[in-house]
């Protein structure tokens, strides 16, 4: 520094004072400063009061000299405490050389003085008006020392804003950005001296912004927004302490502001001190209780986002918490969350697949999907959008009146968009406002990437299944549009491993089968569907000879099956198309899917639609083997028992029409064939089936199921069969056919058990009564003449003549033949 320079009015003793190395001297000449400075607010020189300060921050506390810079600070110190109430003189405190001096606990020695918002005495001191004029000048250099290298530079800097402070109370919080960011930078400070000072400074402020009402929360948001990202722990403790001090202000109403710092929050909660997390819990809970009790001045739609990416953290407490705050959204704002529900779902539907270890985040996600569900409503299925949007806007008016919920206009800011991002977020827009709708294309998106994906949990995949059934029982009509692209995985869904994600599928299946909406003429594939379904598989595989100037159309629709809507036919096909490519799936699976959809659905549509489509099957080894496993349920399935009773009478046109066509198709297999006569009393006509059984080539298979109708007759299905052979004279075709079956078989045990059924068969000459005159041969009603036995005789003999021709022929490419008996 230049000696010879001129510092009036400071004197030059005080200069060189101020540029000792020792303490003790420093002290005197800022005790020298406040004097002068004194003198000039006396005299109202404000003038003199700037010249002093600039030559104090200029020439001293930015100075390249250590011991320059840190008189600079003592003198701006007590330049700030003669401009405050008067004193007894300065009282701060002091930072000495020593390295021992530097454990010194500040709190003792910082100066206690009023600030400058006190009441002062007219014509003594600087007006409280003026007092604005000279903190700027004050305070920008001290924080500037902030930044210095030396940390005793850094704790002097620390302890000159204190006294700065102190004294200017209020007046400095338009200065309070400049300082937070000081005291932000200070918290993480490596010295721990330095750090101590700057807590307590930090106290001190938080005292004067807690007993303000002028704080200017909107200007400090932007710094908090920014430094709330930092990764350094004491930096991030000091940011969660200052947010719990503006949360317990009455007069400030962070939570306006609240989607500004939620995702940094979120942020802090993941750090490894446990201390910080439990600080940051306690922040999170604070703003949750405040939701709770004024939900309708929350921004429900700014947030929604940023929940949706913390919901699919790794970190358990934040994902926790999140979904926590999910629930609490989704019941407080209602409907304002569903333009949301894609990314909600994404986050919260993986969830419902944890384990144990993760049960609280499991239940919790439990309830954002049942209460997401729920917001799903038959208005979301109008084709009116102006008309929904009116009624969604009365029923959302009508919920703020009674819950006090959401904001009454009905309206949000949100995008249209639809397509998924890498977070899994649908964005908000600031300009566009849009009726609160649903967002069904991006459900209906989400949804089916949780099927396609293998990776996926049962009581995920369950849940995905419940969602789509509800939307199909809600808003059918805008469902459909995406049927076609949701039916292959939902086919392929069949072959779960889970029993109840395929009675979820089958309850989705049966409603797309058997809902009014699904009755339409060419049902495309709605815009933006999935292109990689292959529309192909909807439709039956048949030869181009088979083609006829209707088209496809005649295909897709028998005209000789009752359905249920367009989309029934196309169900059977491909269900039956996938028992054809999945034969293990028919195996294990078959029968229990089959028995489902007769619960589910009409069971005689089910049967007559199977049955016309396997009379027109080219696998005929696969139809027998389907033949045989729909006769199985017909004849034992509890769920069939109205259907056996229908068809054991053959009483109206509609069982008879039913028992032709099952009959076509039972055709595949003889014995099956038989079966369906037993069932239905035509006892003569079975007689004549195997009478032509000696025609047909005998197999080990075949003996197989021979056997297995025996054991069949013996069961309580067929208990009214065995009484029947009580009237021998009206039922001499039944005992006939049980004879011939009786011949069929080889010496075994089903031999054996037919053999005694037969032999307790009683003497008609026994039972010989005074209407024997009257009875009729075969046992069957009037109402069956209706049926032409002869042309159904020769249906089963050119079916069962394919079937010999394709064996030849399997036989011929030197596939392995059917298992033969050796004779």
């Amino acid at each position: 520094m230049n000696p010879e320079k001129d510092f009036s009015p400071l004197a030059p003793s005080v200069v060189r004072a101020l540029n000792d190395k020792l303490y003790e001297k420093r002290k005197v000449a800022a005790l020298e400063i406040e004097k002068l400075v004194r003198e000039f607010v006396a005299q109202n020189n404000a003038a003199q009061i700037k010249h002093v300060i600039q030559i104090l921050s200029q020439e001293f506390a930015l100075s390249q000299h250590p011991h320059s810079r840190k008189g600079g600070l003592i003198g701006l110190a007590a330049c700030s405490i003669a401009l405050g109430k008067k004193s007894n003189g300065l009282k701060m405190c002091g930072l000495k050389p020593s390295a021992e001096q530097l454990q010194e606990d500040l709190a003792g020695d910082l100066a206690v003085t009023v600030g400058f918002n006190r009441t002062i005495v007219p014509g003594s001191w600087l007006k409280q008006e003026d007092s604005g004029l000279y903190l700027k000048e004050l305070i920008e250099p001290v924080l500037t020392c902030f930044n210095d290298a030396d940390s005793r530079l850094r704790y002097y800097a620390c302890e000159a804003l204190y006294n700065i402070v102190k004294v200017a109370r209020g007046s400095v919080l338009p200065h309070f950005n400049v300082l937070f960011d000081g005291l932000s930078k200070l918290a993480a400070d490596p010295d721990p001296n330095v750090k101590s000072g700057s807590e307590l400074l930090d106290r001190l402020l938080k005292d004067i912004v807690t007993e303000s009402n002028k704080f200017d929360l909107v200007g400090f948001i932007p710094l908090l927004r920014e430094r709330i990202y930092s990764n350094n722990q004491y930096a991030r403790q000091f940011i969660i302490s200052w947010i719990l001090v503006l949360e317990s202000v009455p007069d400030i109403n962070l939570l306006d502001y609240l989607p500004e710092i939620l995702d940094g929050l979120f942020q802090i909660l993941g750090d490894n001190s446990k201390e910080i997390r439990k600080m940051c819990e306690v922040a999170l809970g604070e703003f949750l209780k405040e939701i709770k009790k004024n939900p309708s001045s929350v921004k429900f739609a700014e947030m929604a986002n940023i929940l949706v990416i913390h919901c699919q953290a790794s970190d358990d407490l934040i994902q926790l918490t999140a979904m926590c705050w999910m629930r609490e959204f989704i019941q407080l704002a209602g409907r304002v969350m569903l333009p949301y529900s894609s990314g909600i779902l994404t986050a919260v539907l993986p969830c419902l697949s944890y384990d144990d270890r993760k049960k609280s985040i499991k239940e919790v996600a439990n309830v954002c999907n049942q209460s997401l569900m729920k917001l799903v409503i038959p208005e979301d299925d109008e084709k009116d959008e102006g008309k929904q949007s009116l009624s969604l806007q009365m029923e959302h008016k009508e919920e703020s009146l009674s819950q006090q919920e959401v904001t009454s206009s009905g309206y949000l800011e949100a995008s249209s968009n639809s397509n998924l991002s890498s977070a899994s977020v649908f964005n908000a827009s600031s300009t566009d406002r849009v009726p609160v709708t649903l967002n069904l294309d991006g459900i209906v998106q989400v949804l089916d990437c949780h099927l396609h994906d293998t990776a996926t949990g049962m009581m995920t995949r369950i849940a995905v299944l419940k969602w789509l059934y509800h939307l199909y029982i809600k808003t059918p009509r805008k469902m459909f549009r995406h049927t076609d692209g949701l039916f292959p995985i939902l086919l392929r869904t069949l072959s779960d491993e889970s029993d109840e994600v395929i009675l979820k599928d089958l309850e989705v299946l049966a409603e797309i089968a058997s809902s009014p909406a699904g009755q339409t003429e060419d049902q495309g594939p709605c815009d933006g569907s999935d292109k990689r379904f292959s529309q192909s598989e909807l439709h039956i595989p048949v030869k181009a000879s088979q083609l006829s100037s209707s088209g496809m159309k005649g295909m897709e629709c028998s005209p000789s099956t009752p359905t249920m809507n367009s989309y029934f036919y196309k169900f059977m096909i491909n269900l039956l198309k996938r028992f054809s490519s999945e034969r293990k799936l028919l195996e294990t699976r078959g029968a229990f899917i089959i028995r489902q959809l007769c619960l589910l659905l009409n069971a005689e549509n089910i049967f007559h639609s199977m049955a016309d489509i396997l009379l027109r099957e080219e696998d005929l080894k696969f139809a027998s083997t389907m033949v045989h496993t729909l006769n199985t349920i017909l004849l034992t399935s509890s769920e069939l028992f109205q259907l056996r009773n229908q068809l054991k009478d053959l009483k109206t046109p509609e069982s008879r029409n039913l028992f032709c066509c099952l009959y076509r198709s039972w055709c595949h297999n003889p014995v099956t064939t038989v079966s369906l006569c037993f069932l239905t009393q035509n006892y003569k006509h079975a007689y004549d089936l195997i009478q032509k059984f000696g025609d047909l080539e005998v197999t080990v298979d075949f003996l197989t199921e021979v056997d297995k109708l025996v054991q069949l007759i013996e069961c309580p299905i067929f208990t009214y069969l065995r009484l029947q052979l009580l009237d021998v004279k009206n039922n001499p075709y039944l005992i006939k056919a049980l004879y011939g079956l009786l011949m069929l078989l080889p010496q075994s045990s089903a031999f054996q058990l037919l053999s005694h059924r037969l032999q307790c068969v009683p003497n008609p000459e026994l039972l010989q009564t005074t209407d024997s005159t009257k009875t009729t041969l075969g046992f069957k009603k009037a109402t069956t003449a209706n049926i032409d036995y002869l042309e159904l005789l020769q249906h089963f003999e050119r079916v069962q003549n394919k079937h010999l021709e394709v064996r030849h022929q399997r036989v011929g490419r030197g596939e392995p033949p059917d298992r033969r008996v050796v004779l």
